[in-house]
């Protein structure tokens, strides 16, 4: 927030969200980014934002004339190593996803086993 507010911005606000750039379901961010009145976008990092396509967030945000500023860009620039973590990540979030339904189906089960 101080690096926004010498460098001229208006902060209209300031999220702070303990979640993992793998979930798509945090709310604080998306009211940011719905938030017209919010013009540029600051993140520590870009991963903290989503692990994978911050490029399309990116987009977005400049179709509208707003912008997004990552302050450490400390990121790998080596695209092969950039698409295998990509990928990985993709394949971790697909088995984390379906470990966690089959267990909520499993307790779903025993809990109405348990009730008849």
């Amino acid at each position: 927030m101080r690096w926004a507010a010498q460098a001229g911005h208006r902060v209209v606000r300031c999220e702070a969200e303990v979640a993992s750039g793998l979930n798509g379901s945090r709310a604080k961010i998306r009211r940011l980014l719905a938030d017209p009145a919010v013009t540029t976008v600051v993140v520590e990092h870009k991963d903290r934002l989503g692990r994978m396509n911050t490029e399309l967030v990116e987009a977005a945000l400049s179709a509208s004339g707003r912008r997004l500023v990552a302050l450490d860009d400390g990121e790998v620039e080596e695209d092969l190593v950039r698409d295998m973590v990509e990928v990985l990540t993709s394949f971790c979030a697909r088995l984390y996803g379906r470990r966690s339904a089959r267990n909520r189906a499993k307790k779903a089960l025993e809990a109405a086993a348990a009730g008849e």
